[in-house]
């Protein structure tokens, strides 16, 4: 991924609205949603929904498809893939185990009640 292209993607997420779109959209999954559903879930009005949803698409972050009379929108994976590639791509370069997800962590011990 090119710096231009990951800049796009960040300043698209960097909006409340739009990365609650965003999130939904991943958790649906590759079959995505219809707009109207969208719409529901996260109580926007069509036209800010539309709005949004038209950044996100610019900045390649959700695809568009027409089911009859329905617009289906999905995650771009791939552009979300490569984003965090594109964030990660050096992370290791602080020594290995640097890092590591926080759920690979080994786990603190719990705090005994006295």
């Amino acid at each position: 991924m090119e710096k231009e292209h990951a800049l796009a993607a960040l300043a698209a997420l960097a909006q409340g609205t739009r990365l609650d779109i965003h999130r939904l959209l991943v958790q649906a999954g590759p079959q995505g949603l219809p707009a109207g559903a969208i719409a529901a879930r996260l109580g926007l009005a069509s036209a800010t929904l539309a709005f949004h949803l038209k950044e996100l698409k610019a900045a390649r972050l959700a695809t568009c498809t027409r089911q009859g009379r329905s617009l289906i929108y999905a995650a771009a994976y791939p552009t979300m893939n490569d984003l965090l590639a594109y964030l990660t791509e050096n992370c290791c370069g602080a020594g290995e185990g640097a890092c590591l997800p926080v759920c690979a962590a080994p786990a603190l011990p719990e705090k005994r009640s006295a």
